[in-house]
């Protein structure tokens, strides 16, 4: 692609975010549900045609993927690079020339869903714990160490089977709350579940809101010397 194509898609990508009713849409798919055209009309507080009209232009503009089961419709993002961007974005939105004083609901600003990771103050301590200890290695782009994997496998996460997945394996992403890195790509997902299935973490049904159990305090605790409560 020519660079003046790619200046051209670019701008045309940024307009379909830009309408306040897409980005309310695109926000919504964060948490890694996918909705219907009726809940996204709700959502974006438009018209069931409205809607329609703008969930078309962001599937063609490779946003957004269409689910068919039976005769529902669903529809999600089309995938973590769409989350990582959004994500990118609402760190840009945050102002960074001033002082930065989060805005964040403080359950949502602890711990959240970043499409399929896990974000916010719990998802950053946990991955500079992993850089401290040596699990992680890497600038932005990690591989584990061999301690770093006995670590995961302990938690249940198959890593051979991370590793030949078509993303990538594991990869900072700017947490758009505490403006630094958390852990995403495959890894970060397959941890996300693995402290869903262990009890450590409850999931919201509607919002992005994680809540970390007594039980994950302690676990996090005894496993990794963290002393994480909820603020």
């Amino acid at each position: 692609m020519h660079a003046q194509d790619e200046d051209t898609a670019l701008s045309h990508v940024a307009g379909a975010i830009a309408e306040p009713a897409r980005t309310k849409m695109l926000c919504s798919l964060m948490d890694g549900h996918a909705r219907t055209s009726t809940e996204m009309a709700a959502i974006a507080q438009v018209s069931a045609s409205t809607a329609s009209a703008h969930l078309a232009r962001l599937k063609n503009d490779g946003l957004l993927t269409l689910h068919t089961q039976g005769r529902h419709r669903y529809y999600s993002l089309a995938g973590p690079h769409v989350a990582q961007a959004i994500e990118g974005l609402m760190v840009i939105s945050r102002h960074t020339s001033r002082g930065f004083v989060s805005t964040t609901p403080t359950r949502l600003q602890f711990a959240r869903t970043c499409y399929d990771h896990m974000a916010g103050t719990l998802a950053v301590h946990l991955h500079d714990h992993f850089i401290a200890s040596g699990w992680l290695m890497g600038d932005g782009a990690y591989q584990l160490s061999a301690a770093g994997e006995q670590t995961m496998t302990e938690l249940g996460i198959d890593v051979p089977a991370l590793r030949t997945q078509r993303r990538r394996f594991a990869c900072s992403c700017l947490d758009w709350s505490m403006r630094r890195p958390h852990l995403a790509g495959a890894l970060g997902a397959a941890l996300l579940q693995s402290v869903i299935r262990r009890g450590w973490v409850t999931q919201d049904l509607d919002s992005r809101a994680l809540g970390l159990t007594a039980k994950g305090r302690k676990a996090l605790a005894s496993r990794f010397g963290m002393d994480i409560c909820r603020q």
